[in-house]
């Protein structure tokens, strides 16, 4: 979790980030929370459906018409400063901030895991895919994480086919770092280049630690 707040959040501390939210600018509409949610990719929805299926008398049940409404889009209608102000209200509590973590669970970190360890992967493999799957989502789309992980596997196949976990591990990033360069977003590859790629020419396949890294230029470490 922490790696990946490194590049999200600009910190290591991801448990600080239940309040945050904000537009971006990447065309995603509002993006908030632990894993960054996004009110124009499904997710932030997902979220605040759940939320409300715990809690139906929460801060943000009343936007979640506006939630559907922009789906999709950059959009902020029917949103704004209230519905931001209504989800630091909301994230002051337990039960969305355990919301939060269900959802990035649910949709993340449990399929990359699964997905990895079926692919043969070890621990920085994981949280290669985790990343990837944060950033780019799981659909199907020529920038989304099954069309980089198809592109991988057209130049390398991966341990649990036989192939050599490392060669894989480059390829997927090459493959990703392509995907990256197409969104001006997120042109910036140093969450790959300077972190999962320096880990994994270091040929360190479990990340033991002790763990150093940059993201945007600043520096990190997990001792």
């Amino acid at each position: 979790m922490r790696l990946v707040s490194s590049a999200e959040n600009s910190s290591l501390a991801w448990e600080e980030q239940y309040d945050y939210i904000e537009d971006i600018g990447d065309g995603r509409g509002y993006t908030g929370g632990v894993i960054g949610f996004c009110s124009g990719t499904s997710d932030m929805l997902a979220l605040v459906e759940l939320y409300t299926v715990r809690v139906a008398d929460n801060p943000l049940a009343d936007y979640l018409p506006a939630l559907r409404a922009v789906n999709g889009t950059d959009s902020h209608e029917g949103l704004g400063s209230g519905f931001t102000a209504a989800w630091r209200k909301a994230a002051r509590t337990a039960a969305f901030r355990r919301a939060q973590r269900d959802e990035r669970d649910r949709v993340y970190f449990d399929p990359a895991v699964a997905l990895g360890e079926k692919d043969g992967l070890g621990t920085l493999g994981q949280f290669v895919y985790y990343d990837a799957l944060v950033m780019h989502g799981p659909g199907t789309d020529s920038l989304s994480f099954g069309a980089i992980r198809e592109r991988a596997l057209n130049n390398a196949g991966t341990p649990a086919r036989g192939g050599d976990e490392t060669a894989y591990l480059h390829a997927f990033l090459d493959a990703r770092v392509r995907a990256m360069e197409q969104e001006p977003a997120h042109s910036d590859t140093s969450r790959v280049d300077t972190a999962q790629r320096v880990f994994l020419e270091a040929g360190n396949l479990d990340l033991d630690l002790p763990l150093r890294w940059q993201v945007y230029g600043d520096g990190y470490a997990i001792d």
